[in-house]
């Protein structure tokens, strides 16, 4: 892959949450207690889900993915965050900035085509219930679970090649705490019009698309709710913690990246990022096990088992 023109800048300044010593001192246990708290709740579900067999079916199985992605995504952000809480100069080498967009693209654009499935699964569920084990089987699920991550893959590293061909040739100061492809973008001294084009395509592949599919499937459930006698509540609950996870997702990221860009909301975009890169991965499996008694038998019994 050509990056850039091998210009001078070898590294990146991270300027972090705060620039007050004070308050990254203070911050520093939080984020890790946080941090702490996604790795051992999100590892609980998974191996719930993979020591219960009356949790061995496609809704399971998704969820258990999804943990996994939880635990990547927060993964490839936090821990260096904690350690720029005590560094003196917040530097990110151009590799390792480079390594982060990666990945932290990859995990996002997953999340987004993982999301849709679990929808489509509660779909076939509740709408096709006497076909649902067949239509859902083991093998389906492998293949569309690989197709996820596959398609995030490479919509990433198109999203990558396009943002580091660009020149970087001078400033190298980025007001967050990650590397954020669109604050990249800002320090390039290259025409950005085609990352635009490429960003524009990518939101539509992979956000757009995926949230019709889930908004589709939804309108088909609910209809499909509204017409049955009796179990109707008891139905409907099995998607509310699917919902709430949709909403949570999707709200946060199209306020970052759906919106008009402006100069002045730079703390609002570093606070928001906290929301979606840290605090929503450590609520997934609280938000799952809380609505889910299946879910929450099986952590318990876990737990009482270690």
């Amino acid at each position: 892959m050509h990056v850039g023109n091998q210009s001078a800048v070898t590294e990146f300044i991270l300027l972090g949450l705060s620039t007050n010593p004070l308050v990254q001192v203070l911050l520093f246990p939080i984020f890790l207690a946080i941090y702490m708290s996604t790795l051992i709740g999100n590892l609980l579900l998974i191996v719930a889900v993979k020591t219960d067999k009356r949790l061995h079916i496609s809704m399971y199985f998704f969820l258990a993915n999804l943990s996994f992605l939880d635990i990547c995504y927060t993964s490839v952000i936090v821990p260096n965050m904690l350690v720029n809480f005590f560094a003196t100069k917040k530097k990110i080498s151009f590799t390792g900035c480079t390594t982060q967009v990666f990945f932290y693209l990859l995990m996002g654009e997953t999340e987004c085509l993982l999301l849709a499935l679990m929808a489509y699964d509660r779909y076939v569920a509740i709408c096709n219930p006497l076909r649902y084990s067949m239509v859902m089987n083991t093998t389906v699920c492998l293949w569309m679970i690989s197709m996820a991550w596959l398609t995030g893959c490479i919509i990433s590293s198109i999203d990558l090649y396009f943002v580091f061909r660009l020149t970087f040739c001078g400033p190298n100061i980025i007001n967050h705490f990650f590397c954020e492809a669109p604050l990249l973008l800002q320090l390039s001294c290259s025409d950005t019009s085609s990352n635009n084009i490429v960003k524009l395509v990518g939101t539509a592949i992979l956000a757009f698309i995926p949230l019709s599919l889930i908004l589709f499937s939804y309108f088909r459930i609910i209809t499909t709710i509204v017409k049955t006698h009796s179990g109707k509540y008891k139905t409907f609950s099995t998607c509310v913690s699917h919902l709430v996870v949709v909403v949570i997702f999707y709200g946060t990221a199209m306020f970052m990246y759906v919106r008009p860009e402006h100069a002045d909301t730079e703390d609002t975009d570093k606070r928001v990022a906290v929301f979606y890169t840290v605090i929503t991965p450590m609520l997934n499996p609280l938000i799952y096990s809380l609505r889910n008694k299946d879910v929450k038998r099986a952590m318990r019994r876990l737990v009482r088992d270690k």
